[in-house]
């Protein structure tokens, strides 16, 4: 446990942030995985909605420093590349 005052505060907002940062991570999580099998799935529509779902939770959670700008893009990407790969056949 903490010794200082001011570490037991650190501890405190260590916790908090963490907390934010886990339903941060979860929704994106969820909504990248809803477009992967919306991917799958062939319907193109649906695959683009929830692409778009997606590229805003993961650069909502880059712009509140949850991840990294690039990982945030990256990812992004490859999704796009996926959808135009399931189009192309």
């Amino acid at each position: 446990m903490a010794n200082t005052r001011s570490a037991e505060k650190r501890y405190r907002q260590s916790l908090k942030r963490r907390a934010r940062n886990q339903s941060v991570t979860s929704a994106v999580k969820t909504a990248v995985k809803k477009a992967r099998e919306a991917i799958a799935s062939g319907d193109a529509k649906k695959a683009q909605d929830a692409i778009q779902h997606a590229a805003g939770a993961l650069n909502r959670a880059a712009s509140r420093g949850v991840l990294h700008a690039r990982n945030a893009s990256r990812r992004v990407a490859r999704l796009a590349h996926a959808a135009a790969a399931k189009a192309k056949k």
